[in-house]
């Protein structure tokens, strides 16, 4: 009946026995994590995304500012917010990089600065580039009716605004920070993009869901993407011992002007040439020529003959 317990659960369940349970499999964990280590404190998530919405507040404040935020008050709400924004952030990278075997905390404290600094420090840089993000879909989308509309509404140029913030954490060296950030995004939009792949102005990712970009792809200016796009790796490198290589690059390289449409698969470490077209559905594991059209061969139609 609803409501009653499965037949095999204990008739008297001791809570102790299972939460000693869980104490030793977190102990077996860290142990092998931390080597022997005192645990160390972990990064707050909900913290890295509220950060992540605060510094989107800070590039765009009259859009994700506080409600009704009038626009006399915009410099001075983000005057106030900056300073604040550098503290937390520089706490959450203090968090990861004393998670390294090696970490000394004064050092570890001294680049958490460093690395906020050279975050908060590339906003101007990160607002102008977005600029040009907001400007291609615009240029590039029939129906988007104005630039704000495509702030609010385009979930490709919000992917690309917050992988654009992930991206300068991720070559600062705070990578967890910025895959917690890119796969909250992924969450949000249905993008995924892995912080750490390198994305030229004038990005539009039309629609969007499904589109998935890997760690080391390289895509140029003024490229656009559909939904259900992959630039993925063909295979992964292994050392001696079977373990994969990291780092290595192993996803595309997309040249300037390239057009990608819905559902077009791109594996390895290929070049795609400047102003070339990638049809629908089409599944690419070699480079394709600049200016080169590629589709997917015509479907064959045949007539059946009529039911008697």
């Amino acid at each position: 009946m609803d409501g009653l317990p499965p037949r095999d659960a204990p008739e008297d369940l001791d809570l102790g026995q299972v939460a000693e349970q869980l104490r030793l499999l977190r102990l077996v964990s860290q142990q092998r994590r931390y080597a022997g280590r005192p645990v160390p404190r972990l990064p707050v998530r909900a913290e890295i995304t509220d950060l992540l919405a605060d510094l989107i507040a800070a590039l765009y404040p009259r859009h994700y500012g506080p409600s009704g935020l009038p626009p006399d008050r915009t410099d001075g709400y983000v005057v106030a917010l900056l300073p604040a924004l550098r503290e937390r952030l520089a706490r959450q990278v203090e968090l990861e990089l004393l998670l390294a075997v090696d970490a000394e905390p004064a050092d570890c404290h001294d680049r958490a600065r460093q690395t906020a600094d050279r975050v908060m420090g590339a906003l101007p840089r990160i607002r102008d580039l977005h600029d040009t993000d907001i400007a291609a879909a615009y240029a590039g989308d029939p129906s988007a009716k104005s630039l704000d509309e495509i702030v609010f509404c385009y979930p490709g140029v919000a992917a690309a605004l917050r992988h654009r913030i992930a991206h300068e954490l991720y070559g600062a060296g705070a990578t967890m920070i910025a895959r917690i950030m890119a796969e909250h995004s992924h969450s949000v939009t249905g993008i995924d993009i892995h912080p750490g792949a390198r994305i030229g102005p004038a990005c539009f990712i039309d629609h969007g869901t499904g589109v998935v970009i890997g760690e080391t792809a390289v895509i140029g200016r003024n490229v656009r993407l559909y939904q259900q796009v992959t630039l993925g790796a063909k295979r992964f490198e292994e050392a001696g011992d079977g373990s994969l290589v990291k780092g290595q690059p192993r996803h595309p390289v997309i040249g300037d002007d390239v057009v990608i449409y819905a559902g077009a698969t791109i594996l390895g470490r290929i070049t795609i040439g400047r102003g070339a077209v990638i049809g629908g559905g089409v599944w690419l594991t070699q480079s394709v020529a600049p200016g080169t059209v590629v589709t997917q061969a015509r479907p064959k139609l045949d007539s059946l003959p009529a039911p008697d």
